[in-house]
């Protein structure tokens, strides 16, 4: 489990493409520190798992399923990437509950910036609607942001200069692809609900 809160912004420095599946080569100094074969890494908010780590760098295989569903088959070797260990147990929860799980793919539609914030307008698939409310939670490639505002096909959010400068927000354009984790609470609660009601209705 993660938080959404980056630790680093980290580069892809080798990307390998196999019959059915990508390898990454990473780096990332503060993720790498202890980190062993079969350690979790959140990179761009997609949950990967540690298969080789030396120095400052580590790789992780990403079959296809995960290619087809996250914005990681666009990164190609000097990407930027926002980088995130799991929580430990007992720290804080400085962002919210995040899996790891990406539920879709969304688009930076417009940036518009003012003096001390800018705003992010990011397009939302339409079977992801119904989980993104305004003052909400939401994951947007790793990175745990509050909702301003949410409309039927598309969010915005706000970002902070230290957001800006240590996430990979504060580089995308309009066009550029980003990974969407929504809030799990909202999905289970949803599938609970409707098992309610369908026991209701027997």
């Amino acid at each position: 489990m993660f938080t959404g809160i980056v630790e680093e912004l980290g580069e892809v420095t080798a990307v390998e493409t196999l019959d059915d599946a990508c390898r990454f080569r990473l780096r990332g100094p503060v993720v790498t520190q202890g980190a062993k074969h079969g350690d979790s890494i959140a990179v761009n908010g997609v949950c990967l798992t540690v298969v080789d780590h030396e120095g400052d760098e580590f790789t992780a295989d990403v079959m296809a399923e995960t290619l087809n569903r996250s914005s990681l088959g666009a990164l190609k070797a000097g990407s930027r990437v926002n980088l995130e260990r799991p929580m430990a147990v007992g720290e804080r929860l400085g962002g919210h509950i995040v899996q790891g799980h990406v539920d879709g793919t969304g688009e930076i539609l417009e940036r518009k910036p003012s003096e001390h914030w800018e705003i992010v307008k990011i397009s939302l698939p339409a079977d992801l609607t119904r989980y993104v409310v305004e003052k909400g939670s939401v994951t947007v490639d790793g990175i745990s942001l509050t909702v301003v505002d949410a409309g039927p096909d598309h969010f915005t959010v706000s970002l902070i200069p230290t957001t800006l400068d240590l996430t990979t927000l504060g580089h995308k354009q309009p066009g550029d692809p980003v990974n969407l984790e929504v809030d799990v609470i909202a999905k289970y609660v949803e599938r609970m609900l409707g098992d309610r009601a369908q026991g209701a209705g027997r």
